[in-house]
């Protein structure tokens, strides 16, 4: 008989579970982790073969890089080259769901598979207390990509990830439904500023501090969140859906008929906190096809209505 996976753990984020997550990364080990936007897979960024093992577990590209998150600004100021606009950023959103893509420091002793050979490093300050704990009891930079298999729906509650990453990982902390349910809006400061992953915090709210923002190049990858396929459920997504076909699970948004419905009051916040997790719900059923109802593009909207393309896009062998 071959071997199966023992089942990966799930631990309170109480004082004993802290003690023992912290412990899974000194040790070079794995552990998924709620922020207020996914639960992500945390090691130690400093750690090679520890980074490693999240992209091991992932079945992540190589060329895809990952976020590195850390407990406050000064701590961030150690791994990167530090800006008056990046400082403007992290005042006004920091801890938040922002990530800053910045030139990495020569000292930052940063794990070269954590940049995929970048000389820029996207870091964050998670605003969730699971995560600020974590981080403060460990001490150190914790690089985390979203808990899931790479290129599926990104979890927002314990029992997503383990659904897809049980037996591949260390440990999962447990911390409740993640509350903005989106991953982070990724920005490289600059001039121009570009924008190159949209998240809950918007266009509109960043321009007063960087002025008008540029997009991110075109097919060059200079964060994560930048695969034309991504997010994706095994199901077919089917996108602006204004009639429903037959054997379709049925996504709404806003008052419409539909199996679920990602804000029946036309809250986009709203809808984004539900997204990914209502994508779960719907793709457990067995659907072949989830069709969507058309979401507004403006707002919280944007980032909805990007993770929705990606999700929907052809998918990658």
């Amino acid at each position: 008989m071959p071997d199966t996976p023992a089942l990966t753990p799930l631990w309170p984020a109480d004082a004993a579970g802290l003690d023992r997550a912290v412990a899974v990364l000194r040790s070079g080990g794995t552990l998924a982790f709620a922020t207020e936007t996914v639960y992500g897979l945390g090691a130690d960024a400093r750690d090679a073969a520890a980074v490693a093992a999240i992209f091991e577990a992932k079945a992540r590209p190589g060329f895809n890089p990952l976020i590195v998150h850390v407990a406050d600004a000064l701590a961030a100021q150690d791994l990167v080259h530090w800006s008056p606009q990046a400082e403007a950023l992290a005042q006004a959103f920091w801890p938040g769901p922002l990530t800053m893509v910045l030139p990495l420091r020569a000292d930052a002793g940063i794990a070269r598979r954590v940049t995929a050979g970048l000389d820029t490093l996207a870091v964050r300050v998670p605003a969730h207390p699971v995560a600020q704990a974590l981080l403060r009891a460990f001490g150190g930079p914790v690089a985390a990509p979203s808990a899931n298999r790479s290129g599926q729906i990104s979890p927002t509650r314990s029992a997503h990830v383990l659904a897809g990453l049980t037996g591949r990982i260390g440990a999962v902390l447990e911390g409740g439904a993640c509350a903005v349910g989106l991953e982070s809006t990724i920005l490289a400061p600059g001039s121009p500023a570009r924008l190159l992953r949209p998240g809950t915090i918007t266009a509109a709210q960043i321009e007063p501090i960087t002025g008008l923002l540029a997009g991110a190049r075109s097919g060059v990858i200079t964060a994560p969140g930048q695969l034309a396929s991504h997010y994706a459920p095994r199901a077919a997504i089917r996108l602006n859906a204004t009639e429903w076909q037959t054997n379709e699970a049925r996504l709404g948004f806003g008052p419409v008929p539909c199996d679920l419905n990602l804000s029946a009051a036309g809250d986009l916040a709203q809808a984004a906190a539900n997204l990914f997790d209502h994508l779960h719900r719907l793709d457990a059923t067995g659907a072949q096809v989830i069709a969507v109802t058309p979401v507004p593009d403006s707002g919280e909207g944007v980032a909805i209505n990007d993770r929705l393309r990606r999700a929907a896009a052809p998918r990658e062998s």
